[in-house]
């Protein structure tokens, strides 16, 4: 229920009264974003974008936090939002793994060079357990 109130100075100020009981209100991510991207608006704060939208300010910087750190954006797309000590984690893992396909990568090509010199030099007898050998 909404009234408006009559103050002090003449003007009037309309307030909210909730009668009955009430569950979380729920934005979309959509609408997030946008109150978000509005407060970087010039002439525009956190404070008065919170003030427009019927949301507390402190929720506003939650979601401005949240979208400088790249989370807020994640949910809008509707993709998982994983910690950053996970992805740390993920990262240094992917990092090892590229190292070592890189060892295995040259131990590869010197076996096979290895392999082509000591054909050419005859020091491998021809045997149908090398490849590209067929008898």
């Amino acid at each position: 229920m909404t009234m408006d109130m009559p103050m002090s100075s003449g003007s009037h100020s309309k307030i909210e009264i909730i009668t009955g009981v009430q569950r979380r209100r729920r934005w979309t991510p959509e609408q997030k974003l946008a109150w978000v991207r509005r407060t970087s608006e010039p002439g525009m704060s956190v404070s008065l974008v919170a003030r427009e939208a019927g949301i507390s300010s402190a929720q506003l910087f939650q979601w401005r936090k949240a979208y400088l750190e790249g989370s807020l954006v994640a949910v809008g797309a509707s993709e998982p939002v994983v910690p950053a000590s996970e992805l740390q984690d993920a990262q240094k893992r992917i990092k090892q793994l590229e190292a070592a396909l890189g060892r295995k990568t040259l131990e590869n090509e010197i076996l096979k060079e290895a392999v082509d010199f000591a054909k050419a030099k005859k020091w491998i007898a021809r045997s149908p357990a090398l490849p590209g050998d067929e008898q």
